[in-house]
């Protein structure tokens, strides 16, 4: 049926209606008529782990990320939270809970998005005492994770 199609469009009588002959012979053949093309995924060596790349407290490792964060956490937050993918201004809810929602949630968000190993309740403590830091850590995370990876030949 499908031939009878193709056919149709080489026919110089039908040229008028050899499209819609043609959808409908495609519509209406079985699914054995048809061919299925998989194409081969490229295989990635990665050496990403389940754990962060670098401590909650090594925020001397990005000195310039460390001195932004130190002098305009604000600033530093949101530009963090936008290079994650969320609204630029969620930090600003931060200001006003006990517990630091906007770090809390990115953190986890980061954590799972990267298959990071952990609980929300340490991501809870890390937001509360060690706030700046844990911004850093995001900060340096999603920049070690995102970097392109390159292919040095010799």
């Amino acid at each position: 049926m499908l031939l009878d199609g193709i056919w149709n469009l080489r026919h110089p009588l039908n040229n008028s209606y050899h499209l819609i002959y043609l959808f409908i012979a495609v519509a209406m053949s079985d699914s054995t008529d048809k061919t299925t093309v998989i194409q081969p995924r490229p295989f990635i060596l990665s050496s990403t782990s389940n754990e962060w790349s670098t401590g909650v407290l090594d925020c001397f490792q990005d000195l310039p990320h460390c001195c932004f964060a130190f002098w305009c956490l604000p600033c530093f937050t949101c530009i963090t939270a936008h290079e994650a993918g969320e609204c630029p201004l969620l930090p600003v809810l931060d200001a006003f809970g006990l517990i630091p929602p906007m770090t809390t949630a990115l953190r986890v968000s980061v954590r799972q998005r990267y298959g990071i190993e952990g609980t929300v309740c340490k991501d809870c403590v890390y937001s509360c005492f060690l706030g700046p830091c844990t911004w850093c850590q995001i900060s340096r995370e999603i920049k070690i994770r995102t970097k392109p990876i390159t292919d040095v030949k010799k």
